[in-house]
Order: C-alpha cells, then structure tokens, then sequence
C-alpha cells in the first residue's frame, strides 16, 4: 500500500508507560520529579493551568499542527485512550484558541486526563466548570481554521522542549514535565528516594533546626567571606560604608 506524502501522517501507536509509572509520578508532582530527573525535561514556564489544583500524569499523545489550524487536533483524538496526555505544538508561534470545550468533552468521553499545548485555548468557564485540566501558552478566544494539514504522533517540540509519543507528561501547579518513556521507573525509584530524604529532614525542621546546619553550609558562607556581626559592630571601620568624596 503507498504510504502518500510522509510529510503528514497519523502514527498509531500503543507505546507507553505503565499505570504504576505515571501513578507514582503524579503522586511526586512536577518539582520532585524534575529533580529526581536530574533537573531536566521541564516545558517553559509560559505554559500554565487555567486554574490551579490539577496534578496529572499520563502517555504523550502529540500533535503538531499549523498556527492557527485545529485540523490535527481533530484527528489525534481518535488515537487518545484513556489516561493520555493530549500534547499540541504548532511549526511557528500561535496563541489563537485552538482548542474548547468541544474537544474537552471528546476528549474527556475517552478518558484523556488533560492538554498540554503551547498555543492558546478558549471556553476557560466551561473547561474549570467540567474540571478538564489545561496548561497553555495563552488564553484566546481568537478561532482557527481546519485545513491546513500537520501530523499526530510524531517528535514535537513544546516550550522547548522535546516530546516523542509516549512520553511521560506529568504536570500540577508548577508546571509541566516531560520523561522519556524509557526512563520513567528509574525516574520513580529517585523520587522515592528524594521524598525519603525530605521527610527525614522535615521531622528535623519541625524539632527546631536549620538548613544551614542540616546542610552544612555554615563553611561554606565562611569560604565565601559572609561575616556576622552584632548591631553594634555596624560601625566597624572595616564594615562601614565609604565616605563619598564632596
């Protein structure tokens, strides 16, 4: 069978994690498993929820569409499923509306936990009122076309940063994550580690103690020449501020 023109195509694919992967992640939430993670995979801070509260985790289904074009949207939610992430990148900037509650309600009907989408959504009132989480770069009533076509499925680039099908999108109040499918369990297990080690130091913070104890940073202020003084040392001759000259 010919496969056409392979510039635009919808990928069918079941590649994802396991419900016990994006469980755990959006349990930890998008600050511990971006440090877990070593700090990497964070979407740019101008994509954020239309209203605060939703923590999801689930399988990347991305689209890439033109600006100012929702027709791909159309066509990937035939190959969402239940607990996947809805993903839209578009090949240049856009902040038009190109997603509402209309496709909330498809998208919510075959148990899509949310949208992540670097352009602009509209319908704010009804996505908060039906509890259909968003992160987006803009809120826009400006509508879109549907002809110009993209692809479903394929490597995107979101807030800059990459995102391949099936990728772990993990995304709360601050922010969105995305994890290579491949290293979401080592991911978990850092995590679990990384919470363990808060909670010791919480017990620790909440008998009285310091960060700069508990972290031993008190050399390193020292190293860095940080002095303490007593009120009264303010007029230190080597502390005081320099005369200007008249």
């Amino acid at each position: 069978m010919s496969r056409g023109n392979d510039r635009h195509v919808v990928v069918r694919t079941s590649r994802g994690p396991s419900q016990a992967v994006v469980t755990a992640l959006a349990k930890s939430g998008v600050a511990t498993a971006h440090e877990a993670y070593g700090r990497r995979g964070l979407l740019g801070p101008e994509l954020r929820p239309i209203y605060p509260g939703a923590r999801i985790a689930g399988r990347a289904v991305t689209v890439l569409s033109h600006p100012g074009d929702n027709l791909m949207i159309h066509a990937a939610i035939e190959q969402c499923r239940a607990g996947d992430v809805l993903v839209v990148a578009t090949t240049s900037r856009s902040t038009d509306g190109m997603f509402g509650e209309l496709f909330a309600t498809q998208l919510r009907y075959r148990g899509v936990l949310g949208l992540v989408t670097d352009a602009g959504v509209r319908d704010v009132a009804d996505l908060t009122a039906m509890g259909f989480p968003v992160w987006s770069r803009a809120v826009h009533a400006q509508g879109t076309a549907k002809a110009v076509p993209g692809s479903v499925n394929v490597p995107v680039v979101a807030a800059g940063q990459l995102v391949n099908a099936g990728d772990i999108i993990v995304a709360d109040d601050d922010g969105v994550l995305c994890i290579p499918l491949d290293e979401g369990e080592a991911v978990v297990e850092a995590c679990a580690r990384r919470e363990a080690n808060e909670e010791a130091k919480r017990r620790r913070f909440l008998q009285g103690e310091v960060g700069l104890d508990i972290y031993d940073m008190r050399p390193l202020l020292e190293r860095l020449g940080v002095r303490y003084l007593d009120a009264d040392d303010a007029t230190d001759p080597d502390t005081a501020p320099a005369e200007e000259s008249p």
